[in-house]
């Protein structure tokens, strides 16, 4: 009843804001590449703070406030989901702290490293699909990425490197000299072209250089790997990669407001939360080469060459439908099989990565992401419970901040007894956890 009466007043608002009409589109497991999504959006306006309310989350409530205090963080989002039901989705502090506005369940955040666990469950799609095998070559003669200007390459080694060395890590690169995406400057001056750099480029730039150890001998966490792999989806796809996962991946699961972010304060796009580093913080060079000093988080990184790597911008609820789409259990429908999943969750060997998951542990699958101005977590536990926590501010601690916000909602979430039947899918205009109904788009 409580759930029943807080979508009534969900709906009238909707109404109001967006208009009456509604809009069907039925569940396919794909979109032609044309399909253009609808224009009504934020898709997930109407799952807002005000459905969270439960006193039995009182507790994590505390917990997180006095977090974001502790660690000077101007905004976060949380979602919590249980046996596929998003029971809980809120906001908290600041969207943007010199206008004061309040971050809700719907607003977008740079997601960092997640953008990986998107960019191998595209390479899946595309496995599923009959496009591509795991251990298809990626470069040289027979490789996917056979363009002619990815052929004058150093180390003949680069030709044994295939699509799972790629997602595992084990590709044949390190950042002993420093990592490959986030050099423009040098790559600029070793390829005698003028910035900014694109992907090819540093592609061009990398097989220059020999490898540091024999692809698939070794598993070292490499942001130019995914990158790589964004390439492979456009060539195999004949898409852009953007495009190829959001109508095979994102699209068909109700998702339409992910996409990659941009790099200045200029671009940020509707909804997307303003960003902010510590105090004390450095300035770089404009990574587009105009000579200007900024802060990495506007315009020190390029969020568009990080793309499949770090460059996608999301809202927690709708990263949760994706990791419930790929967490193997049967209470939320499966986008890959569940060959697909265990593959993604089984590494080849000890000490090597799964792929595009961070870490699998005992009892949880991990996912985390840390650039300049956010920090991002995704959890899915055996138990039945996820959760997604996004944050807008940077943090000297970088990827050991994940650790803090683990320790936060665990702790959190130990003192929920009695878990709402709500789920607040239900009142997302894309509610997709059932590919029996249409969508319902206000």
């Amino acid at each position: 009843m409580r759930l029943l009466l807080k979508t009534c007043i969900a709906v009238v608002v909707g109404a109001t804001i967006w208009g009456s009409t509604a809009f069907f589109y039925p569940m396919t497991d794909s979109f032609g590449s044309d399909f253009t999504p609808p224009k009504n959006k934020p898709s997930s306006f109407r799952v807002s703070n005000f459905f969270s309310q439960d006193e039995e989350f009182d507790y994590l409530d505390k917990q997180i406030n006095r977090f974001i205090r502790r660690e000077h963080i101007v905004g976060a989002s949380v979602a919590v989901a249980k046996d596929g039901q998003l029971v809980y989705a809120k906001g908290f502090g600041y969207a943007d702290k010199e206008a004061q506005s309040n971050v809700e369940p719907h607003h977008l955040f740079r997601v960092a490293s997640v953008s990986k666990l998107i960019t191998a469950v595209g390479v899946m799609k595309l496995h599923e699909q009959g496009r591509i095998q795991l251990d298809d070559k990626v470069f040289g003669p027979e490789g996917i990425l056979n363009d002619s200007l990815y052929l004058n390459y150093r180390d003949k080694r680069v030709e044994q490197i295939t699509v799972r060395h790629l997602l595992d890590h084990s590709g044949g690169w390190t950042t002993r000299w420093g990592d490959q995406m986030f050099m423009p400057t040098i790559i600029s001056r070793s390829l005698k072209k003028p910035l900014p750099v694109n992907e090819s480029d540093i592609i061009q730039f990398v097989l220059k250089k020999r490898l540091h150890f024999t692809p698939g001998q070794s598993s070292y966490y490499s942001n130019l790997g995914y990158m790589v792999l964004g390439q492979v989806i456009a060539k195999v796809s004949g898409l852009e990669y953007e495009q190829y996962i959001k109508t095979n991946v994102l699209y068909p699961l109700g998702i339409y407001d992910m996409q990659i972010g941009g790099s200045h304060m200029n671009e940020r796009v509707e909804s997307e939360v303003k960003y902010y580093e510590p105090e004390n913080t450095y300035y770089v060079d404009d990574y587009s080469g105009t000579g200007e000093q900024v802060l990495r988080t506007y315009g020190g990184n390029d969020m568009h060459t990080l793309g499949a790597a770090g460059g996608w911008i999301s809202s927690t609820t709708d990263l949760m439908k994706l990791m419930l789409a790929i967490d193997g259990f049967e209470t939320f429908p499966n986008l890959l099989s569940d060959e697909s999943i265990e593959t993604m969750t089984t590494p080849l060997r000890a000490g090597y990565s799964p792929l595009g998951w961070r870490r699998i542990k005992s009892n949880s699958w991990v996912r985390t992401g840390t650039l300049a101005g956010t920090s991002a977590l995704m959890v899915r536990k055996h138990d039945g419970i996820s959760y997604v926590v996004l944050t807008n501010t940077g943090n000297w601690k970088g990827p050991a901040l994940a650790t803090d916000i683990t320790n936060v909602l665990e702790r959190g979430l130990r003192k929920v007894k009695n878990w709402p039947e709500q789920n607040l899918f239900e009142l997302d205009n894309t509610w997709a956890s059932t590919r029996r109904r249409p969508q319902v788009i206000y």
